[in-house]
């Protein structure tokens, strides 16, 4: 894996070091209300699993979050998702919109054409957030995904194509 620079940011390659600070990063109840469980989330991000790269979110030499790219290989569908997790005392920084561009920038290097997020549809700062950077809505995803108290929120898709990078 890469390691990537932004503005503000470097994303590089998680390491068994990070799991503490990932772990302590998702259980943050701002971070917890959208990832869930942070146990489960946690042993996740270090799957081996083709397409599927998670980056440490580093501003100086502090982790402050996560960003990972999940990317649909099959020529005829190739596109990449993202994902990320930014800790509440970095929030309003900029620090999410850097990481953000910075990975979108290198997956759309890399050959994508279209880049895919798919946030809770009331996490209005992440909406915020990934529409500056310049990604779309494209449709409600009703029931979309279970909150940690069990019930289901919907989900927004929200897109953005090859040249939509701001």
């Amino acid at each position: 894996m890469t390691t990537l620079a932004g503005d503000l940011v470097t994303l590089r390659p998680i390491t068994a070091e990070d799991r503490d600070r990932l772990r302590e990063i998702l259980a943050t109840p701002e971070v917890a209300r959208w990832w869930g469980d942070p146990d489960h989330e946690t042993e996740g991000l270090y799957d081996d699993e083709e397409g599927y790269t998670v980056y440490a979110i580093e501003l100086g030499e502090t982790v402050v979050g996560l960003i990972q790219s999940c990317e649909e290989l099959d020529p005829q569908y190739r596109h990449a998702g993202i994902d990320i997790s930014v800790h509440p005392d970095f929030h309003g920084r900029g620090v999410g919109t850097d990481a953000i561009r910075a990975l979108a920038r290198h997956l759309l290097e890399a050959g994508h054409h279209r880049l895919t997020i798919d946030p809770a549809a009331a996490n209005e700062t992440a909406i915020r957030v990934y529409t500056k950077v310049g990604f779309r809505p494209v449709g409600l995803l009703r029931d979309y995904e279970r909150a940690p108290d069990g019930t289901w929120h919907d989900g927004l898709l929200m897109d953005l194509l090859r040249g939509e990078l701001t």
